[in-house]
């Protein structure tokens, strides 16, 4: 493997040196050197062979439609009978980002997270009574979907310092034909977007006593970033952990992130989380036929909770550029570095070497920030209020355009590309967000340059 990794490094050598290969190198040994359509669909390049066979058969469950469960037992038996898509990859396009829909359509590639002011099991989001605590939009044959959920838009425009005009687009989701009744007055409704799948196996492995030495740190700061560690229940070891994936850090570990991906938006059940997502309010749902217990079997389970933690991340590109450069200077400048951290390193994992002990570059620190009342969805999630976000990991972003054939960023897709991004940042990110605007245009092309190139 050594010797592989080595040759593809070598193949790189046109546009990487010796000084630069480690920057480049966005998921330490496990890097993809792949800037095509396919970069996010790739094992990590120090993948075992003994790891390789498991990979893509989670591959397939990953990207293959589940189906309506039969008298006769299917492993991909067991679908709804209410979702929202038919697989992982409809939403998670070749393991990229979801996008959303144009004014008076439906979101296809998002999910609509719902809940009701208070705490719910094990102080996390309270369900609705009828709803639970996600829209299912699709149902099967002979079902109703919950709700209808349709785009709409409003723009809100603004100027750079040198006068220069800019447009906000800001989300507003229209919530009708509810199926089985009607919700509870207080729903509070989150469209979210799927985000990109790469590099959560290296998430996953960065030590838990670096998130809190990370938060400790930001506690002692000045300058009104403050980020903290969301405390969510772990449904397999019956106890709290720090959360790391979803938009809220709600999840602490891929295995859960992909059993509650499989219930909430398939329907199907798992070992993690073994029973159906309806709830007794919808009673027609119970004489559907379902594909045992679990639907999803522990070996096909393990088999995509593998695939997703070794799927790679894309090396980056254009790290000598002088634009690049300069981009970079700016980001750390204006303190966009100090939530999304270039640099953390994985500690050693059970079974995979090939995440363990890796300098990685993710941008990102894994911790929950007050982001300001225009990106708040008023939804709590354990500790983090509906002002709070995860800081999202920025590699691989520079090729979501590619990838994906668009540039919707943010938790809600309501960004059409980088600078809107920015332009959306508040709370603790106001300082750096009015930095940005302040900005002459050159310095701004440099600091997106330098974002495309991650």
């Amino acid at each position: 493997m050594k010797l592989a990794a080595g040759f593809l490094i070598f193949s790189w050598a046109v546009t990487l040196n010796a000084t630069d290969t480690g920057t480049a190198l966005s998921g330490g040994a496990t890097t993809a050197f792949d800037a095509s359509r396919n970069a996010f669909t790739l094992s990590a390049r120090n993948i075992l062979p003994e790891h390789r066979t498991d990979f893509y058969v989670g591959d397939s469950f990953f990207n293959e439609n589940w189906l309506a469960a039969t008298p006769v037992h299917s492993e991909r038996g067991g679908l709804g009978p209410l979702f929202v898509s038919r697989s992982c990859a409809a939403c998670h396009v070749r393991g990229g980002r979801g996008e959303t829909p144009d004014d008076n359509l439906p979101p296809e590639t998002m999910v609509v997270r719902i809940s009701v002011p208070g705490q719910g099991a094990y102080g996390g989001p309270k369900p609705d009574p009828i709803y639970g605590l996600q829209l299912q939009t699709h149902a099967l044959p002979g079902y109703q979907p919950e709700a209808q959920v349709l785009a709409a838009y409003k723009e809100l425009g603004g100027s750079f310092a040198d006068g220069e005009k800019y447009y906000l687009r800001q989300p507003c989701f229209q919530v009708a034909d509810f199926a089985y009744g009607p919700p509870q007055t207080n729903l509070v409704v989150s469209p979210l977007t799927a985000p990109a799948v790469i590099g959560l196996g290296l998430l996953e492995a960065v030590p838990e006593s670096s998130l809190r030495a990370r938060a400790e740190q930001n506690a002692h700061r000045t300058d009104g970033i403050a980020g903290k560690v969301n405390q969510v229940w772990d449904n397999t070891d019956k106890k709290f952990a720090i959360g790391r994936f979803g938009w809220k850090a709600e999840q602490p570990s891929v295995r859960q992130q992909c059993a509650a991906a499989f219930d909430g938006d398939m329907g199907l059940t798992t070992p993690v989380f073994p029973d159906e997502n309806y709830t007794a309010a919808e009673s027609t749902c119970t004489n559907a036929p379902n594909n045992g217990h679990p639907e999803v079997s522990e070996q096909i389970f393990r088999q995509v909770v593998l695939y997703a933690r070794l799927l790679a991340v894309p090396v980056r590109r254009d790290v000598t550029n002088a634009m690049v450069l300069r981009g970079q200077k700016l980001f750390a400048q204006l303190n966009c570095a100090v939530c999304h951290a270039p640099e953390l390193q994985t500690g050693d994992v059970p079974g995979f070497p090939e995440l363990s002990q890796q300098t990685i570059h993710p941008y990102t620190d894994l911790l929950l920030h007050d982001m300001g009342e225009g990106l708040s969805d008023h939804r709590q999630v354990f500790a983090a209020s509906g002002r709070e976000w995860r800081t999202p990991p920025l590699w691989g972003i520079g090729l979501v355009g590619t990838v994906n054939g668009h540039n919707f960023f943010l938790h809600d897709g309501r960004a059409r590309g980088m600078t809107e991004a920015i332009l959306w940042h508040g709370g603790e990110a106001e300082h750096s967000k009015e930095q940005f605007r302040q900005l002459p245009p050159a310095d701004r092309d440099a600091l997106i340059s330098f974002l495309k190139s991650l």
